[in-house]
């Protein structure tokens, strides 16, 4: 790959893209993510922050936020990560999915005409600035999808980094295993939607696959990526008691330990004709993941009726009581349980 290029556009400057390939016929090959794009002179990939000007690939989202918060990150979530601290959260606009019932569907579905990029310019150095001043110790990329603006949330994570600051990617899992290895001891920790054990279901919700997804926890696990799964449960997509105990099961051969948190869905986007999930099919899956061996289950977008906290398997008490986003009891000793002292898989500082 050539060495990093810059060039002039409306609304900023685009930075050269970082994993690809140039080809001989003038195409530029993609491997941020596993659509694996093949990219002609002035097209873009599907994520559509990616265009090819003769041969050389760039990004047009690097420093175009279009959305920027302080969250508990117990939002995005993540419940074994830093439990009770606030992350920084940022995003540009696309995603190389196309699910219908996005909740984020105004920015992730968001596609430009030409070179003009909207977002507010906001360098790595004081994106970290603010983070640091807002005393996170953690910086998210999120709301969107961050493998899209991969060059932006990596030198982000870098300069992080130096400053004793996580780095948490809130994903669809579809990166590469060449996109892995460069997160590998850059990202910290990382929530993976795992929408569906159905490669029909993506290909027909998502336009994407399912394998790419199930190899990605796989690899984000043995990097030593600290992983939670989340499922949104969709009535009459993806609420069979079958497929749900498929991805119990395959979640437990990763680990019996990996969190996986299973959400309600509410109407939105395209499909806000279907009805919100049932409590019980809820409740239904939380006793179904427990039953295939999963030692930590929550039960999402369901405040206050239980399934939230999490429970040392070793003596039954309660190490973490929460309600929503916010925690009101935590008995934690470092990553231990405060009662028996049994070390959990909790990442505390």
């Amino acid at each position: 790959m050539a060495a990093s290029r810059q060039i002039p556009a409306r609304g900023g400057t685009m930075k050269e893209a970082i994993l690809y390939t140039k080809r001989e016929d003038g195409k530029a090959a993609c491997v941020l993510c596993s659509h694996r794009c093949v990219i002609a002179d002035g097209k873009r990939g599907v994520c559509g922050v990616r265009v090819n000007h003769g041969g050389t690939l760039y990004t047009l989202a690097y420093g175009k936020v279009i959305a920027q918060h302080l969250d508990p990150i117990e939002k995005k979530p993540l419940y074994h990560f830093l439990p009770g601290t606030f992350s920084y959260s940022v995003a540009t606009i696309g995603c190389n999915f196309r699910c219908g019932f996005c909740q984020n569907w105004e920015i992730s579905q968001f596609r430009t005409n030409g070179e003009d990029f909207p977002g507010k310019s906001l360098s790595p150095e004081t994106a970290v600035q603010e983070a640091t001043k807002a005393g996170c110790v953690s910086i998210s990329y999120t709301y969107t999808e961050p493998t899209i603006f991969f060059e932006y949330a990596y030198d982000i994570a870098v300069l992080a980094h130096e400053k004793g600051i996580k780095n948490v990617f809130v994903t669809n899992g579809y990166q590469t295993p060449e996109t892995i290895e460069k997160m590998t001891g850059v990202i910290d920790a990382a929530n993976v939607d795992l929408k569906s054990f159905s490669d029909e279901f993506y290909r027909k919700v998502c336009s994407a696959r399912l394998q790419p997804i199930l190899d990605a926890i796989q690899l984000m696990c043995q990097a030593g990526i600290h992983v939670e799964v989340t499922t949104l449960v969709v009535p009459d997509e993806n609420d069979s008691e079958d497929e749900l105990r498929e991805i119990a099961r395959f979640l437990f051969d990763v680990s019996p330990d990996l969190p996986w948190h299973i959400s309600r869905f509410y109407p939105n986007y395209q499909q806000l004709r279907t009805p919100p999930t049932p409590g019980e099919t809820i409740r239904k899956a939380v006793a179904i993941g427990r039953e295939q061996g999963l030692r930590y289950v929550f039960a999402g977008n369901l405040p206050g009726e239980g399934d939230e906290d999490t429970v040392c398997p070793h003596c039954g008490e309660v190490v973490i009581a929460r309600t929503g986003y916010s925690i009101h009891t935590l008995r934690l000793k470092g990553s231990r349980c405060g009662n028996c002292g049994t070390a959990l898989p909790i990442i505390s500082e």
